[in-house]
């Protein structure tokens, strides 16, 4: 990416082009992972890292559909199209909502994010944690008890710059069904940021993820964005097939993430499914008012900086920002000189967790749990032991 063009910045306001390529310059010169880089106020995005785990569960009919199909083959199926369909929320509606993509604020450790989606699935909960602040790493349990389906996972990013801003995902999900006693391990996609030269910044996925299931069945899907000759922007192609014959297609899936797909018989060519983003409205994601939140919770943690973001006040937004920062900087000093450490509230790490070993052996990729601080796990008793405490409390 040349950084000495007349559209650079086209798309930041006046005021700011200065700050934009000198931004730019910045993380093109710069040597390691890139979140540790301090961006300009003015790109930043009310919003904390941590609320992020919603985005798989914002269509929690489409969520729990996997555990009402007896056929396993159709149940994966089925999970795919639930994968596929989480891609438009959790890469552009950020870009749609703001006109470009802005850069979240990073969690502190232990901030947390709670809240439901009622609809006619039930009621699915959702609980997400930042369990780790050097590596940043997000923990994250979404559930349905009605239907017995339960998601949890957790994820970390590392950074770099080449030509543009390439963001490697570093964590898995893996989702359970209780009706099977199944399990499916899904790798992440990678990341790269498009547009920055022009100030209008947004999200494409690249490469190839899994999906790894206990039944027997495999999905891969290929995300290929728009070339410079040709091809669709967030195009993907993603197909089920037995585990072990990746050429034996039985169910293929394409279309772009961001608008919509079709799905087809691979034998017969014939459309059995669809799913276009315009005709399925999310449901809208419950929280406790800020006055109940806990203080930890991230609405009410950042709710200065978020005013200060949304008011445009840039100098307010930096001050607020370093008050949180400064906070936790103290915290920090305090653990170590008592020889403790931070206490998660909701997830523990791990040793060896059998369900993962057995799905990405099977998979062939390992998840690198050294660069996530280990493997992160809902703790049920930890969660029960609490919530018995406060109940005692009250």
């Amino acid at each position: 990416m040349s950084l000495n063009t007349k559209d650079e910045g086209g798309g930041i306001a006046p005021q700011n082009k200065g700050s934009w390529s000198s931004f730019l310059k910045s993380i093109a010169t710069f040597n390691g992972d890139l979140n540790s880089m301090t961006a300009p106020p003015f790109i930043l995005s009310s919003q904390s890292l941590v609320e992020f785990s919603a985005y798989w569960t914002e269509h929690p009919s489409v969520f729990v559909a996997p555990a009402l199909e007896p056929d396993p083959a159709k149940r994966m199926l089925l999970v795919l199209k639930w994968w596929c369909s989480t891609l438009k929320q959790q890469y552009s509606s950020r870009s749609e909502q703001y006109g470009n993509e802005k850069k979240p604020l990073n969690p502190f450790l232990g901030e947390i994010f709670l809240g439901k989606w009622e609809d006619e699935a039930g009621t699915t909960q959702l609980v997400s944690e930042q369990v780790s602040h050097h590596p940043p790493v997000t923990a994250y349990c979404i559930w349905n008890d009605k239907h017995g389906v339960r998601l949890q996972g957790y994820n970390g990013q590392k950074a770099s710059f080449s030509r543009t801003i390439h963001v490697k995902q570093i964590g898995h999900s893996l989702l359970h069904i209780d009706r099977y006693n199944e399990d499916y391990l899904f790798t992440l996609p990678a990341i790269h940021i498009e547009g920055l030269i022009y100030g209008n910044p947004f999200v494409e996925l690249s490469k190839a993820t899994y999906i790894q299931s206990s039944s027997g069945y495999c999905a891969k899907i290929d995300y290929s964005g728009k070339g410079w000759m040709s091809g669709k922007k967030n195009s993907f192609h993603a197909t089920v097939y037995p585990e072990g014959h990746e050429r034996d297609t039985l169910y293929e899936l394409s279309g772009q993430w961001t608008t919509g797909f079709t799905i087809k018989e691979h034998k017969t060519k014939k459309e059995i499914d669809s799913w276009y983003a315009k005709e399925h409205k999310t449901t809208p994601l419950i929280l406790a008012p800020l006055s109940e939140q806990d203080p930890m919770e991230s609405r009410k943690a950042w709710h200065a900086v978020g005013q200060a973001i949304e008011k445009g006040n840039m100098d307010l937004t930096s001050q607020e920002k370093s008050k949180i920062e400064n906070q936790q900087r103290e915290l920090r000093k305090k653990e170590q000189a008592e020889g403790r450490q931070w206490e998660r509230r909701f997830f523990s790490r791990v040793e060896h967790d059998p369900v993962l070993e057995s799905l990405e052996k099977k998979m062939g990729e390992r998840q690198e749990p050294e660069k996530t601080g280990g493997v992160w796990r809902w703790d049920a008793d930890k969660v029960r032991m609490r919530s018995q405490q406060q109940q005692q409390q009250q």
